[in-house]
């Protein structure tokens, strides 16, 4: 049986969500081993002078505890 833990992890993007959202991976892995998946909780963005200027994600990580 494996044991699963969850982390919430914040990231973003002047691209898009899809990239904010790799972001998050590769900063998380750096510290974080075995991720099996995640699970984008939430998105949003920042407008500036009516214009879209960042991306956000929240995601749910969850990595396989060794």
């Amino acid at each position: 049986m494996a044991i699963i833990k969850v982390i919430e992890v914040l990231a973003n993007s002047k691209e898009s969500w899809e990239d904010a959202t790799k972001n998050a991976i590769q900063q998380a892995s750096k510290s974080v081993k075995n991720i099996r998946s995640a699970y984008v909780a939430e998105q949003s963005v920042v407008v500036n002078d009516d214009q879209v200027t960042e991306f956000r994600v929240n995601l749910k990580l969850s990595f396989e505890v060794k």
